[in-house]
């Protein structure tokens, strides 16, 4: 078992944590390229920065939208995604597991305040999963990985919980370790293949989105030609 964990905890979590980052960089520069190449096609080249900026920011810290449509489900949401950033990155363990994999750290969240956010991640999990089957027009919309997701994140925070306040024994306590760091390493390989990859790519949707409407000036002449209706009036 002692084998196994100093493995998990070495060289694979340098594999999977080097394989995400590589799957979003590959994600992050063909989005770019996208842009790129649609923003030199436009027809308008005039982008409302402003606006792209206000509504992505409004998107990453959405305080006034928590009160409007859902209030509950969007509290609850927006408490997870703090708990599923902050604890993984802030937490003592992990950042020694960095510290001894490559060779840096940085300062921790106290105990009492890392268990709390634990505690608030994982009910967050199983509420939304719960909300998820039992809201009719969420199940319309859900994909798999919609309800796999929530399960799956949390298997390392119940875990990690346990192996930290639960007193297990020596042989529980390695075997939940395990599961608590491979559990993690998975989501790794996960994250650039999922819909987990917009925590990375949402922040450009919007110019995206923008550029989408900004046609070539000839767009709606190849339309017709397309469609075989040149000449024809609207």
């Amino acid at each position: 078992m002692d084998a196994f964990l100093d493995f998990a905890r070495g060289p694979l979590f340098r594999l999977t944590f080097a394989l995400m980052i590589l799957g979003l960089m590959r994600l992050l520069i063909l989005t770019a390229v996208r842009i790129i190449l649609t923003y030199i096609k436009a027809g308008d080249k005039q982008l409302p920065w402003k606006d792209i900026i206000l509504k992505t920011l409004s998107w990453l810290f959405p305080v006034k939208k928590l009160f409007t449509k859902k209030p509950v489900y969007s509290i609850i949401s927006f408490i997870f995604h703090i708990g599923l950033i902050l604890t993984p990155i802030f937490l003592f363990a992990h950042i020694e597991l960095w510290r001894g994999a490559l060779g840096f750290g940085w300062p921790a969240l106290p105990r009492t305040i890392a268990d709390i956010l634990t505690i608030v991640t994982i009910a967050g999990a199983l509420l939304l999963f719960i909300g998820r089957i039992g809201d009719r027009r969420a199940r319309i919309l859900s994909r798999k990985q919609d309800y796999l997701w929530p399960l799956v994140l949390l298997i390392p925070f119940l875990t990690g919980f346990l192996c930290a306040n639960a007193g297990l024994s020596p042989a529980v306590y390695k075997t939940f370790t395990l599961i608590h760091i491979l559990s993690a390493e998975l989501i790794f390989i996960l994250i650039p293949f999922t819909k987990i990859a917009h925590c990375v790519l949402f922040p450009l949707s919007h110019l995206v989105s923008v550029l989408g409407w900004k046609f070539p000036a000839d767009a709606g002449e190849n339309v017709a030609i397309t469609l075989k209706k040149k000449g024809v009036p609207v």
